[in-house]
């Protein structure tokens, strides 16, 4: 038996915070992801831009809302 292990809204929140980005405790994916862009704006994160690519690379791996919330504010970076 095989057992995948998905992107959640917390796995989501605590790889962007590893980047250095400053995020809310109980911030949902949308917020997370509108912060993170935000923040890369102002000062690029390093980092961000090669993790959103993996992540995109595994999109059936990820809950539906970090997908969205990815696909509404990083794709673009």
């Amino acid at each position: 038996m095989m057992i995948i292990d998905l992107v959640d809204e917390d796995d989501f929140r605590q790889q962007l915070m590893l980047l250095g980005i400053e995020l809310p405790a109980d911030a949902d994916p949308e917020t997370c992801a509108r912060l993170a862009q935000a923040q890369h704006q102002q000062t690029p994160v390093e980092g961000l831009v090669q993790l959103i690519s993996e992540w995109m690379q595994q999109r059936d791996l990820m809950q539906p809302e970090v997908r969205q919330a990815i696909e509404a504010y990083l794709l673009a970076l």
